[in-house]
């Protein structure tokens, strides 16, 4: 299902597209809620939502609701929290083996889904800015910090948004026209980034999106080019192993536009690394 609304947004109208948005945000309230009231909740109507189906090549929501089914038992081994008063037990069936597939399967449906046009867009606006700021938030932070010293051996001029707490007004004043900024979101995103991305938008700056499926349709709400990856997880938080392979795939993407100007910077380093070493 997630997949079907990737494929279709762009055919979608404004109004069909504002429920998938939320489908795809609240994935999991399809097994709890009608059509009709998570179509209120998208603020659409009820022949909205049967439009939608029929477009993702569904005959109802009843089967758009048991495909949704299938995928969070398929990709979600931890789907039961503990509550406050139970001690956490260990999932059940979760073993190496077990654990392997399913990162294998997300691996696997990533870059099923990736188109070489796509990724060459995002690396194209990766080498050409004057600039180039990283935006992660929570866990995500992680994953720019891992970036931005492979970026930073192919170009000059890589910052992190967000490196300092409680100085995002002053941080978000830094980000100029043509320059572009790596929005990487593996996890339920926060209403903060929300704000954010809306103060970036307001200073013209290109977005280049590495996100998980289910802030798909919101990043293309506001990115030209999102690369979008499939996580394994549940509550206690998603796996970004298929967002480290893209960000990878992605940087080296970037010198391959950067050409022998990513060669010759790249040398630099490691001349400056030996001498440092001496």
């Amino acid at each position: 299902m997630v997949l079907a609304i990737q494929e279709h947004y762009e055919q979608l109208s404004p109004s069909e597209r504002k429920l998938a948005t939320l489908l795809l945000d609240r994935i999991d309230d399809m097994l709890a809620y009608s059509a009709k009231e998570m179509a209120d909740m998208a603020g659409v109507s009820k022949a909205t939502a049967a439009r939608l189906f029929r477009s993702l090549g569904y005959r109802d929501f009843n089967e758009v609701r048991l495909q949704a089914r299938e995928e969070r038992n398929r990709t979600q081994p931890f789907r039961h929290a503990p509550s406050s008063e139970q001690k956490p037990e260990p999932a059940r069936g979760l073993t190496v083996s077990t654990h392997l597939q399913l990162e294998t399967d997300s691996l696997a449906r990533t870059f099923e889904v990736t188109r070489n046009d796509t990724l060459t867009k995002a690396a194209e606006k990766l080498a050409t800015a004057p600039r180039v700021w990283l935006l992660g938030q929570g866990l995500d932070q992680g994953l720019i910090y891992y970036l931005r010293p492979l970026l930073s051996r192919m170009r000059a001029d890589v910052f992190c948004l967000g490196a300092q707490s409680g100085l995002w007004a002053e941080e978000l004043a830094m980000p100029s026209p043509r320059d572009v900024v790596l929005l990487v979101l593996s996890q339920h995103r926060a209403p903060v980034l929300e704000r954010v991305i809306e103060q970036l938008t307001l200073s013209r700056v290109q977005v280049v999106s590495v996100v998980d499926v289910r802030n798909t349709a919101w990043a293309q709400g506001f990115s030209e080019s999102v690369l979008s990856c499939y996580s394994t997880g549940g509550p206690y938080g998603y796996s970004a192993m298929s967002l480290v392979s893209m960000l990878h795939l992605l940087a080296h993407a970037t010198a391959e536009q950067l050409g022998d100007r990513a060669l010759q910077r790249t040398h630099l380093i490691d001349d400056i690394t030996e001498e440092l070493d001496q």
